[in-house]
C-alpha cells in the first residue's frame, strides 16, 4: 500500500530529531510531531539549562578563591531574573537550530501532539490522520511526583525550576538521584539555604558506594543540609511559605519544594498498547537490540524505552535506527561502559562497573587515592578529591573508574575511551603523568588498597 510518509517520528527531542533528520537525508519522506518545544528534555528542560545553572552557581566560590589567592575582589548578589532571561534567549536559539537542521533535508514538522492509531497510522491532536511505513516513538520521559503525599500539589518538578519568579531563600529538594543532588548544589552555590531529603540510606543509588559516601560528605561540607532516611510526610501552604513535616518528625518552612524523585516514560495517551506495542511495568516501550517494538512497523528510542536515559545514548539510538531501517545496515547500540557525569560540586564522573558490581562478577583489585588538590590546599580548603580504579585480577583490564573532583566530567570522557578499548592497569601505569595536575593521580596509583 502507499503511505503518506516513509517515517513519522513522535517526539522532537534529541533522539527523534536525529533520526528524523538523518532519515530525511537518505531521501525518505519524513514527518515529525512535537507538542511542546523542539529539543526535548535535554535542550529545553534538562541538560543544557541545568549545566548553565551549574556554571552560574560556581562563580561565588571562584570569587572567594580569587580573594584568598590575593585578588582584591568582592562578591555581589546573584541577579536571578537577569540570568533567567539570558537562559530563555539561549534555549530559544538552540530550539531554532534544532528546527532548522530538521527542516533542511525536507522533514515536515507538526507542532502538535500525536498518537498512534494503528501500526501504520498516526492521529494528530486536531483529528487529522496520516499514514507511515514506519513510526518512531521518541517521546522521552517526565518527572514523577508521588501523588499520595499530602500537599504534593504545592511542589514543583525539574520542569518548572528554570521559570521561578525569584531565587528562593529557603528550598527543600526531595530525592537522592543525580537530578536532586545537582540542583541541591546549584541552588546552594547561588546563595539559597538548601535542605535535601532522601528516603534511602545514601544518595545516588546504583553508583559506587565509596564514591556515594564521599560525595555526600562533600555536599554537606559545602552547606547543603542533607538528610538521608527521611521523606516528606506532608506539605501545607502557610503564611510565609510552604510548611513541610518530615518523616523523621522535623518541621521546616520553605519558599520552594522541588521534587526530583525519578522520571517515568512518556507513553500515556499515545495509543501504543492499543496498537499492540508491549509496554513494561513503568510504561516503558519494550524494544529489541535494534529498537524495534513488538509491532514490526513501530520503533522507539531514547528515554521512553528506559534503557540508558542519557541524551548521547538517545542520539546514537536514533542514528542506529536509520542505519538499520533506511540504509540496510543493521546496527545495535552498545550500551556497555557508557561514561556519565553528575554535575554536583565537586563533579562525579563514572564509567564501567562499581566496586560492588565488579566484586559479584570476578576477583578484583581496587586502587584508590583521596587527597586535597593543590589549588584548594594552597588557600586552606579542606575539600578532597577521590580517584578510584577497579581492576580485574585475571585480565588486568580496567573494569570501572570513578572520579570526584572539579572537572571530573571532562576527565571521565577520556577514561571512557581507554576502558572501551580494553585498557589494562599496566597500560595506565606505562602512561607518563601530566604534572602538576589532579588527573595525574589516575596513572600514579601503584598498590591496590584492597582485593576482593
Amino acid at each position: 500500500m502507499a503511505f503518506d510518509y516513509d517515517l513519522f517520528v513522535i517526539g522532537g527531542g534529541s533522539g527523534g530529531v536525529r533520526a528524523g533528520r538523518v532519515a530525511a537525508e537518505t531521501g525518505a519522506k519524513v514527518a515529525l510531531a512535537e507538542e511542546f518545544r523542539m529539543g526535548g528534555t535535554c535542550v529545553i528542560r534538562g541538560c543544557v539549562p541545568k549545566k548553565l545553572m551549574v556554571f552560574a552557581s560556581g562563580f561565588a566560590e571562584a570569587v572567594a578563591d580569587a580573594s584568598d589567592y590575593g585578588w582584591d575582589i568582592r562578591r555581589g548578589d546573584f541577579d536571578w531574573l537577569r540570568f533567567r532571561e539570558t537562559l530563555r534567549a539561549e534555549l530559544s536559539r538552540l530550539e531554532g537550530i534544532y528546527r532548522t537542521n530538521l527542516a533542511r533535508p525536507g522533514t515536515e514538522i507538526f507542532d502538535t501532539r500525536a498518537a498512534v492509531a494503528d501500526p501504520h497510522t498516526v492521529e494528530l491532536a486536531d483529528g487529522r490522520r496520516v499514514t507511515a511505513k514506519h513510526i518512531l516513538v521518541a517521546t522521552g520521559g517526565r518527572p514523577f511526583l508521588p501523588p499520595e503525599t499530602p500537599g504534593i500539589e504545592h511542589a514543583i518538578s525539574s520542569n518548572e525550576v528554570f521559570d521561578l519568579d525569584a531565587l528562593p531563600k529557603r528550598m527543600l529538594i526531595v530525592g537522592g538521584g543525580y537530578i536532586a543532588c545537582e540542583f541541591a548544589c546549584i541552588f546552594n552555590g547561588l546563595g539559597t539555604e538548601v535542605t535535601q531529603f532522601y528516603r534511602g540510606a545514601q544518595i545516588l543509588r546504583g553508583f559506587d558506594d565509596e564514591a556515594r559516601g564521599h560525595l555526600a560528605e562533600m555536599i554537606r561540607g559545602r552547606g547543603v543540609n542533607l538528610h538521608v532516611g527521611t521523606d516528606v510526610a506532608a506539605i501545607e501552604k502557610r503564611d510565609g511559605g510552604l510548611w513541610v513535616k518530615g518523616s523523621d518528625g522535623s518541621e521546616g518552612l520553605y519558599d520552594v519544594v522541588l521534587y526530583a524523585t525519578g522520571r517515568k516514560p512518556n507513553t500515556e495517551g499515545l495509543g501504543l498498547a492499543e496498537a499492540g506495542v508491549r509496554l513494561g511495568r513503568w510504561g516503558q516501550v519494550e524494544v529489541d537490540a535494534y529498537s524495534q517494538t513488538s509491532v514490526p512497523s513501530i520503533f522507539a528510542v531514547g528515554d521512553v524505552t528506559d534503557r540508558v536515559n542519557l541524551t548521547p545514548v538517545a542520539i546514537r539510538e536514533g542514528a542506529a535506527f536509520v542505519e538499520t531501517v533506511f540504509k540496510g545496515n543493521p546496527v545495535a547500540v552498545d550500551h556497555a561502559d557508557i561514561p556519565s557525569a553528575i554535575f554536583t560540586q565537586p563533579e562525579y564522573g563514572a564509567v564501567g562497573l562499581t566496586e560492588e558490581q565488579a566484586r559479584e562478577r570476578e576477583e578484583i583489585e581496587v586502587y584508590c587515592a583521596c587527597f586535597r588538590p593543590m589549588q584548594k590546599a594552597f588557600i586552606g580548603r579542606e575539600e578532597r578529591v577521590l580517584y578510584k580504579l577497579i581492576v580485574s585480577r585475571a585480565t588486568r583490564r580496567i573494569l570501572g573508574c570513578h572520579i570526584i573532583a572539579p572537572g571530573a566530567g571532562e576527565m571521565i570522557q577520556m577514561v571512557g575511551v581507554a576502558i572501551k578499548m580494553g585498557a589494562t592497569k599496566e597500560d595506565f601505569d606505562r602512561t607518563v603523568a601530566v604534572h602538576p595536575t589532579m588527573s595525574e593521580e589516575i596513572v600514579l596509583m601503584k598498590s591496590p588498597v584492597r582485593t576482593a
